[in-house]
């Protein structure tokens, strides 16, 4: 049985000053595509990065919530050394590195959209090989202790668990990052994004409440 972690959303005074060049490179990132999208009128990249962002608090949420109805684990929890645990399975770190996984994605993808990589229409082969390379590097954490996995049918010791997580831990991250990237319309862009967003926003505000989450 999993616990929930002592130190949920409580600063780690041991590690918490990593945090500061952590969140000044994600705002240097964003600010340089900013610029450019102004220069541009381009503003894929900015809101492929936004809506990898929504979909994992989005995840991170069902994913406390499945804690929180059995009593018995999450599907994933991330108790390890953090600066700062937001959820059970979500800590400042990996809220980080996906605040500009959308961007680094985007910069993979080919301008045309009718290019065939292995036959493949190039941005599901793109989502298919980034979920797969992020698959890899969770069973290394998993190794490490650093992501824990519960349940037999999502561990990457039993192959079929490795499925659930390739599809439900990335693989609609990169699906919504490339459609949303290659919506022409700006306001197409904001109102999916603002989606997004909402739903996460208003599942917050009533699951943390009532702490559940």
């Amino acid at each position: 049985m999993t616990a929930l972690p002592e130190n949920l959303r409580v600063l780690n005074s041991d590690h918490g000053w990593y945090i500061i060049p952590l969140l000044a490179i994600v705002l240097y990132i964003y600010g340089v595509e900013i610029k450019k999208a102004r220069e541009t009128n381009n503003w894929s990249t900015v809101f492929a990065g936004l809506t990898i962002l929504g979909l994992d608090l989005i995840n991170e949420i069902w994913n406390a919530l499945i804690f929180a109805f059995t009593n018995y684990s999450a599907f994933w929890t991330t108790p390890g050394a953090s600066a700062y645990i937001i959820l059970i399975g979500w800590n400042i770190e990996i809220a980080f590195m996906f605040s500009i996984a959308g961007i680094i994605f985007s910069k993979f993808l080919p301008e045309d959209k009718d290019k065939k990589i292995f036959g493949i229409p190039n941005r599901w082969a793109m989502a298919i090989g980034f979920s797969l390379f992020c698959l890899i590097v969770e069973i290394f954490l998993n190794l490490g202790g650093y992501l824990i996995w519960v349940y037999p049918w999502w561990h990457w010791t039993y192959g079929i668990g490795l499925v659930p997580i390739f599809f439900l831990g990335y693989f609609h991250f990169f699906v919504g990052a490339f459609y949303v990237y290659d919506k022409r319309e700006l306001k197409d862009k904001i109102k999916v994004v603002g989606i997004i967003y909402a739903i996460g926003i208003v599942a917050l505000c009533i699951f943390l409440p009532l702490g559940l989450i």
